[in-house]
């Protein structure tokens, strides 16, 4: 660390019932006091690198995309947001994820670049619109269709607070708990934030044998799609509370 990022992202908010939240919640970790079935799926593709930059000159090291599954949820009376399921196309986002408390998984995610020239590609504008797809094991799990109206005033509200997660592992020896039992909190410094857009958005989930998202977090009222580019760097976290079982 510092790891920075720029890039894109294309969020769909949605409401299910706040019974399928609380399932997937710690039992410690309560409900968001407002609107706490609210979901984001949001499609992110990042460009990153470290101090020096040196991984943008051999660009397989810095480029990578994941679509990633928000909802909220309050701890000790603040409100969190909190990654419960998520999907990277590449072994260095994976090892990231782990290392912040995010349950990345190695899946396929395609999202549609927005380019400032030619015809193969939409323009920032009213109407415009990108599609964006996320499968794994050769399964589709989750389509969408964003049409954008008109700049917005955010970029959503489940994703805007910062990240509360858990980081574990087992002991190596059986029957001897969790090495490492943690809850986390952490964001983003440094933000440099491009306007976001908002729009009418389409979004279909799906299960496979070993994801369930439709079952987990099905679909209930579609509230709002949103584009913005923005950058970011990751220096760190805060220890909520530690129960590893060397603590």
């Amino acid at each position: 660390m510092p790891w920075y990022y720029s890039g894109t992202l294309l969020t769909v908010e949605y409401l299910t019932d706040e019974a399928n939240v609380r399932a997937i919640l710690p039992p410690d970790i309560d409900l968001a006091p407002e609107q706490p079935g609210a979901v984001a799926i949001i499609w992110a593709d990042w460009q990153s690198c470290s101090d020096g930059g040196l991984e943008l000159l051999d660009p397989v090291r810095a480029q990578y995309l994941e679509a990633f599954v928000v909802v909220r949820c309050s701890y000790a009376g603040t409100t969190y947001s909190r990654c419960v399921a998520i999907w990277v196309t590449t072994d260095f986002a994976m090892g990231r994820g782990w290392f912040q408390g995010y349950p990345k998984k190695l899946g396929s995610v395609h999202v549609t670049r927005l380019f400032a020239h030619g015809k193969a590609t939409p323009r920032l504008e009213a109407g415009a619109q990108l599609g964006a797809s996320l499968s794994a094991y050769d399964h589709r799990l989750a389509s969408a269709v964003v049409t954008l109206r008109e700049p917005s005033e955010n970029n959503g509200f489940v994703n805007g607070h910062r990240m509360l997660h858990n980081r574990f592992m087992p002991s190596i020896s059986q029957g001897q708990g969790l090495s490492l039992d943690q809850l986390v909190s952490m964001g983003g410094v440094d933000a440099d934030l491009g306007q976001p857009w908002r729009g009418e958005a389409e979004l279909t989930l799906a299960d496979s044998p070993w994801d369930e998202l439709s079952s987990i977090l099905p679909v209930g009222e579609i509230l709002a799609g949103y584009y913005r580019e923005l950058g970011v760097t990751f220096a760190g976290g805060e220890l909520v509370a530690d129960r590893s079982r060397a603590a």
